[in-house]
């Protein structure tokens, strides 16, 4: 069963049309109009119909960005398409999956998503999220009056906006550690160039680079870092470059071109010299990444 944080990172993430420049109202709207049946007891268990009762609701919440969405509200787009959020799936009349809005009449809603909606905190904390995300300041005002919630400070508005999951929280914080762990170790020196430039406003010139992109590992361990200057990170993801067990640097001289004012500037200079590694050797990168790198990213033989 989903847990209430899941439903939140979801009602965070929502995928809505900014080609106007701000996020499109439908689904935020729609799913306010949800909550408000949850607090009135009146959202079906299971499944919840397309009917005019419901298109009124959304339209009087409409009225609120009527100024910059001057079309006529069409609860049909929303109903769609929040399927493809994941909130709910769409059924047509006869209770099959439906591939159109036009043909949407009812929206089959997870068990645990009407439990997370019934609870009044959970239920006060996803409006929060929905107006804070997706709707401007003045905007904002009008919908916590119109739904008879007390505004929040801006400063409590802006962490609703900016409201990360429990997972992407410890995703940041375990990001951060690696970062510091990494860099440090290195004492703040690209183990490419062996440059070292460090400031008190903007931080360190080096990065901490992944050796097995993280995406794929999900380690952020400090043996599967190395600490790089920008242009030696990207030429490092993109595998331009790679380091041999006995850490040197090995240049895929063959796949790139590059020119620079001073020669030793360039990358294909650097191949065959050793690494600048950091004096603990429990430190230094691991083979079984280093060789991660050398099968899977680098493009050279």
């Amino acid at each position: 069963m989903a847990t209430p944080d899941y439903w939140l990172a979801k009602l965070s993430r929502l995928r809505v049309d900014r080609a106007r420049g701000d996020p499109a109202p439908h689904k935020p709207l729609l799913l306010l109009v949800v909550a408000d049946l949850a607090q009135e007891e009146a959202l079906p268990p299971s499944v919840l119909p397309l009917t005019p009762e419901l298109a009124f609701r959304f339209a009087s919440y409409w009225s609120v960005v009527a100024r910059r969405r001057s079309q006529k509200p069409d609860i049909r787009l929303p109903f769609h398409h929040l399927a493809g959020d994941g909130i709910w799936t769409v059924m047509d009349e006869s209770g099959s999956a439906s591939a159109d809005k036009k043909l949407t009449r009812f929206a089959k809603l997870p068990s645990d998503f009407v439990a997370f909606l019934a609870d009044p905190s959970y239920r006060d904390n996803a409006r929060q999220i929905l107006i804070a995300k997706y709707f401007p300041p003045s905007e904002r005002i009008a919908l916590y009056e119109a739904i008879g919630m007390k505004v929040p400070t801006p400063i409590e508005m802006e962490e609703h906006a900016a409201y990360k999951s429990l997972q992407e929280a410890r995703a940041v914080g375990r990001e951060a550690r690696f970062r510091i762990h990494v860099v440090a170790a290195y004492n703040y020196t690209c183990a490419l160039t062996g440059c070292r430039l460090t400031t008190i406003s903007s931080g360190s010139l080096v990065d901490a680079a992944h050796i097995h992109e993280f995406a794929d590992s999900r380690n952020n361990a400090i043996d599967n870092g190395i600490a790089l200057s920008k242009n030696a990170h990207w030429s490092f993801d993109q595998g331009l470059w790679t380091i041999s067990d006995e850490y040197r640097v090995i240049v895929a001289v063959d796949r790139f071109s590059e020119a620079a004012p001073e020669p030793a500037h360039l990358l294909r200079t650097y191949h065959a010299k050793p690494l600048y590694l950091p004096n603990d050797r429990s430190l230094w990168p691991s083979p079984v990444h280093l060789a991660w790198h050398r099968t899977k990213k680098f493009q050279g033989f």
